[in-house]
């Protein structure tokens, strides 16, 4: 990058950052928020109440090719009268993040992550965005799962919601899975068992006909 172009992206980070300031967001952590991030270390194993073990399914995560904050995985079964069960598995950043600390005010007061082109101002520290909270590849994580039965028709018959240790097996990307589902190109060397529920319930869950 040459001194002007680095000269106008300094010029562009300031304004993003007076911009946040007027539209009343926060575009900086506290120092409270980041005391509390220096003394989170480690993922979060456990946590109070039950938590099912379900890091032996086939779980994959679906993305942007560049993406690292990971925080849903899916997985799905097919059952018996032409049932598919479908698993979303969501980070569960409340496992770390405690309900009225610093982080956690940063992030209702700011909502959601802002992109700007000079900068991006995450909701969450990188620390758990991408790494402590991220479902990433071959990873133990903690996780708040919605299972969801779907019938031939492609309507809800029943659904529960809970906690789960979960482990990603396959990092996807939306390019490389929409070329393989139109058949124009092969499935994934790393975990080739996950193509066949994906194309289940890629066909089996359509919008409603008028």
């Amino acid at each position: 990058m040459s001194a002007n172009d680095q000269s106008h992206r300094t010029i562009l980070e300031r304004i993003a950052h007076r911009v946040m300031l007027e539209r009343g967001l926060e575009p900086d952590f506290s120092a409270e928020a980041l005391a509390e991030l220096e003394r989170l270390q480690h993922a979060a194993l456990s946590e109070p109440g039950a938590v099912r073990d379900l890091r032996a399914l086939l779980w994959a995560s679906i993305d942007n090719d560049d993406s690292r904050d990971l925080d849903q995985l899916s997985v799905a079964e097919v059952l018996p009268g032409d049932r598919v069960k479908i698993l979303v598995a969501v980070a569960d950043v409340d496992a770390l993040v405690k309900n009225g600390s610093a982080i956690d005010e940063h992030a209702r007061h700011n909502t959601t992550s802002i992109y700007t082109t000079a900068e991006i101002f995450p909701m969450l520290p990188e620390k758990l965005s991408t790494d402590l909270t991220s479902l990433n590849l071959s990873e133990e994580r903690l996780s708040v799962v919605v299972e969801m039965v779907i019938d031939a028709e492609g309507a809800l018959q029943n659904s529960d919601v809970y906690h789960a240790r979960v482990t990603n097996q396959a990092k996807l990307a939306y390019n490389s899975v929409a070329a393989w589902l139109e058949g124009a190109a092969p499935s994934h060397r790393p975990s080739r068992r996950w193509p066949g529920w994906l194309r289940t319930c890629a066909f089996r869950i359509k919008p409603p006909r008028n």
